[in-house]
């Protein structure tokens, strides 16, 4: 009886899941592999979408981004969280909340925030655009050497604060006798969050990286509206996703698009894969 109940939970989960990402993924599968008129393509839409001079490109964006955000979120989301689950008080709490705001934002209307913090001329953080960037035109804030880094502090800033809350709860969950114990031997706080908190928590951290790695690579929404707000001066094809969605609906061609689409879920079930043997994700503690 209690497994129905469990199942009842999961079932509209699992309609969703099925409608909206799996079959997607298999309609993907099939476009990448065939023609337009239906016959079977084998690999030639994938070398073909790999020889667009764009291809290349804008997959080193996509790598360059997801390596810089993914370097911020494992230093700066764990530390954040080690600190407030150290000092854990009302005020720790306060911080969670502030730390998770920004979350709470879509991710256009968060690309448009950062536009404007990125505006010289009107953004209240200007010193930082000046001396940290060094740029006094909109136009230089978002010159092309610097848009990785813009678009890992946009997602970083905007998904940083719900895995630190998700860093906290993982935190909770380590017994408080084996910190008690620590302390009694002589830990002190930095020892007790690199030899005890650190590698209780490694399955979480993996969780993240993969979960993060797997949205980094499928960047849109930041370039496209940057493009947009740039007047064309970032290219449209900046991202990976972008180039798909180009060639499928300025050029028609469905399936090169497929097949980027294709290599993209490659990518990240083999960054998956690569973490979840490293670190043991899923193998059960005796």
């Amino acid at each position: 009886m209690h497994g129905w109940r469990g199942f009842a939970f999961v079932v509209p989960y699992l309609i969703v899941l099925v409608a909206f990402g799996i079959l997607p993924v298999l309609y993907a599968v099939k476009l990448a592999f065939t023609t337009d008129g239906g016959g079977w393509a084998g690999f030639r839409n994938f070398t073909h979408s790999a020889g667009d001079y764009r291809f290349m490109s804008a997959l080193g964006h996509v790598l360059v981004f997801t390596s810089v955000w993914l370097s911020l979120l494992i230093v700066f989301v764990v530390t954040l969280a080690l600190l407030l689950h150290g000092r854990a008080s009302r005020s720790s709490a306060a911080y969670r909340f502030l730390y998770y705001i920004p979350g709470a934002l879509a991710g256009a209307a968060s690309v448009l925030v950062w536009l404007f913090m990125l505006d010289p001329s009107v953004s209240p953080g200007s010193f930082f655009v000046h001396h940290v960037l060094g740029a006094h035109l909109f136009v230089e804030s978002i010159a092309p050497g610097k848009l990785p880094l813009i678009f890992a502090m946009i997602a970083f800033w905007t998904g940083a604060g719900g895995w630190v809350v998700v860093m906290y709860g993982a935190l909770n969950t380590i017994p408080q006798e084996l910190e008690d114990a620590a302390r009694i031997d002589g830990a002190g706080p930095l020892t007790l969050a690199l030899r005890i908190k650190l590698p209780l928590i490694r399955k979480w951290i993996a969780y993240m990286v993969i979960l993060s790695f797997a949205t980094g690579t499928q960047l849109f929404v930041e370039p496209q509206l940057v493009n947009q707000a740039s007047l064309g001066m970032v290219p449209d094809t900046w991202s990976s996703n972008q180039l798909a969605y180009q060639l499928a609906f300025r050029y028609a061609d469905f399936n090169s698009a497929a097949a980027i689409s294709v290599d993209l879920l490659a990518i990240g079930l083999l960054g998956a894969v690569v973490i979840i043997s490293r670190t043991g994700l899923f193998k059960v503690e005796s």
